[in-house]
């Protein structure tokens, strides 16, 4: 059986025969569901909170708690929107009870990966980019942490705005899906949090310069490895 993400266009009919199946008592269809989303919530919840550990213990929570309520699921939203916001939800939960344990967001220099690829975990940490200098790669590490306490000091509802809108690159119209709250809503949200975040970056310069707003800076290079 053909996985959700390679249907293309035909994606929102194949999940609805999927769930309509799991909910005439064909169980093991969520299994399709799990392999097509949890790469896509992965990210999601790495980017809310940083963390590979908590994100995929949130990822997995995600998904016994879509197991459980799916069989009541209406298709009001979609189920990838209903599975976003049954995510931020956690990972706002997950982000709370760190805090409360004087933990924040922490920052990696790779990219981040997910459950599948925990064979590659040591080689992708250890591998450095020698397109740049090691004072440079210093500053950009110093840069990336900043940007991620300066994520950490927003306020939630601005936070989970900003991560959904730069990190997972969401148009803003599912992003209000999944905060439930309307586009204009986001956009302010979004509008104030960039400038939270840049007023918080120039206070850390001690040049004083003017430090780049969050859509206009680098992202961090991905380094491939080669044979």
């Amino acid at each position: 059986m053909g996985m959700v993400t390679e249907m293309n266009g035909e994606t929102g009919s194949y999940e609805e025969r999927l769930i309509a199946d799991f909910k005439e008592g064909s169980r093991e269809r969520f299994d399709e569901l799990v392999a097509a989303y949890t790469q896509k919530l992965y990210r999601l919840a790495y980017g809310l909170l940083g963390n590979h550990h908590d994100a995929e213990e949130v990822v997995q929570e995600s998904f016994v708690r879509a197991y459980r309520g799916l069989e009541h699921f209406r298709g009001d939203s979609s189920f990838e929107t209903w599975m976003h916001r049954i995510t931020v939800n956690l990972a706002r939960n997950k982000f709370h009870w760190n805090r409360r344990r004087g933990e924040g967001m922490t920052v990696s220099l790779s990219e981040p990966y997910g459950p599948e690829d925990e064979n590659d975990r040591d080689a992708e940490l250890e591998l450095p980019d020698t397109s740049y200098s090691p004072d440079l790669l210093m500053q950009k590490a110093e840069m990336q942490k900043n940007v991620a306490d300066g994520m950490n000091s927003l306020p939630e509802s601005l936070r989970e705005a900003m991560v959904l809108r730069h990190v997972k690159d969401m148009p803003y119209e599912e992003i209000a899906g999944i905060l439930n709250c309307p586009v204009g809503t986001v956009k302010s949200r979004i509008a104030r949090g960039r400038e939270l975040l840049r007023e918080y970056l120039m206070n850390l310069d001690g040049e004083g310069g003017p430090m780049p707003s969050p859509d206009k800076m680098e992202k961090p290079k991905k380094v491939e490895l080669t044979q």
